[in-house]
């Protein structure tokens, strides 16, 4: 029997994706705001780029690679370039296929756009736009394929509501991989590389969450109970989450920053996004005092370190990530999601099942994202000269400044590098 079309599942899907898209412009603010003015536009660029280059990706191979059937590893090529791709919905389903696919790409696309907050203010943009298009291929597919597609870790038995796998931990050590191969910015250790514009950092966490909604309620594919669960459940744990963050702040340093509090937004957002449609409201807000301790941990620790993750997409991503992951296989409950129990509730096969993904997702995304940028890195170079990183990668990488305070623009040649400073009017 084909399945029916459900209008209701249909219109919110499709807001659900439009949500997600969103998230890449509001991820853009958010990043935008902690580096240095000079690096504004090429921050958000990179993020605009994810829009571009992960959407085709994705429809030419992404999407296949992901749920086409293959194996347990990866999907196999039924599925490129949309073949089959239509309006009748996949087996269980009540959308059409076009939407899920849409949906799917904007997970896709968001995780990306994260992957370049650990090399923001030296990648050449020219060379990050090869990575995107090679690792939107190569590493996310395959890992939303071991969750959502039929793959090793979905038959085993691992839940993943709404991407703790494929986007979390994949961009949070993808990211630390990427960090470690690029290195670190020329001031990193010898200077303050303080954040230009809180506000942004806050409007985009804001944004973000906003976003998140249709991310996580969206997850659930319908407009059931899951959906529902998870929904309110993106509300709870980052607004324990926020609280959480401020008393850490307040025991720490006494004052509760803005960067802190737009951090913990996104980390209470990220820890329920593997776990919203399987646990309870209540454990949703104790998974949010718990996700905040090991991610706030290790921001205050990697700056004592010479890995410049620049933008802390490792603590805010990939650990809390891990840490929504594991508090599946503890407090999952069957009564709340119809699929399994977690240790706490009887199920204690549910954390094997976990603690699996959480060891084999971080391996693949940091190896794959560590083997591919060397072999970038042997043909083409990764990043700016000293030089052009003082400069900034506003005019180095796109002739453009994101400010211009009136006395004057930079103009920049291919021949001469910077040749003077003209009068804006000129400059245009």
């Amino acid at each position: 029997m084909i399945a029916q079309v459900n209008t209701g599942d249909t219109a919110w899907m499709l807001m659900a994706t439009a949500l997600v898209i969103l998230m890449t412009i509001g991820l853009g603010v958010f990043y935008a705001g902690l580096v240095r003015s000079k690096n504004t536009l090429n921050t958000f660029m990179m993020c605009v780029a994810a829009l571009g280059v992960a959407g085709i990706s994705w429809a030419v191979i992404g999407y296949s690679l992901a749920f086409g059937e293959g194996n347990g590893f990866i999907g196999d090529f039924d599925y490129a370039f949309l073949n089959g791709v239509a309006f009748e919905p996949l087996e269980g389903q009540t959308i059409p296929h076009l939407v899920f696919f849409a949906f799917q790409g904007s997970f896709c696309i968001i995780t990306l756009a994260l992957v370049s907050g650990a090399v923001v203010e030296r990648m050449r943009f020219g060379t990050f736009l090869i990575f995107a298009a090679l690792w939107s291929v190569l590493v996310y597919p395959v890992m939303a394929h071991w969750v959502f597609g039929g793959g090793f870790l979905q038959e085993g038995g691992t839940l993943d509501f709404a991407g703790g796998v494929p986007v979390e931990m994949g961009s949070g050590f993808t990211a630390l991989a990427a960090a470690l191969v690029v290195g670190a910015r020329k001031d990193y250790g010898r200077q303050a590389l303080l954040p230009h514009n809180t506000i942004y950092v806050l409007l985009g966490a804001g944004l973000l969450w906003f976003g998140w909604f249709g991310f996580n309620g969206g997850s659930g594919v319908s407009t059931g109970n899951s959906s529902v669960l998870a929904f309110v459940n993106t509300l709870l744990t980052p607004a324990v989450c926020l609280v959480t963050w401020f008393v850490l702040d307040l025991i720490r340093g006494r004052h509760v920053t803005a960067v802190g509090a737009g951090t913990a937004i996104i980390v209470g957002c990220v820890g329920i996004t593997p776990a919203g449609g399987f646990i309870s409201p209540g454990w949703a807000m104790v998974l949010g005092v718990v996700v905040a301790l090991p991610s706030y941990a290790v921001i205050v620790w990697r700056p004592r370190t010479r890995v410049d993750e620049t933008l802390d997409v490792l603590a805010a991503h990939g650990i809390a990530g891990m840490t929504g992951i594991l508090f599946i296989g503890l407090f999952a409950q069957l009564a709340w999601n119809g699929v399994s129990d977690g240790l706490f509730y009887g199920g204690a096969g549910l954390l094997g099942d976990q603690a699996l993904a959480a060891l084999v997702a971080p391996i693949y995304a940091f190896g794959a994202t560590y083997v591919l940028l060397r072999v970038l890195g042997s043909v083409m170079p990764l990043r700016a000269s000293d030089h052009e990183e003082a400069i900034g990668m506003d005019i180095v990488q796109h002739g453009e400044e994101a400010y211009v305070t009136g006395q004057g623009a930079i103009l920049v040649t291919p021949e001469a590098g910077i040749e003077a400073e003209v009068p804006v009017a000129d400059a245009r």
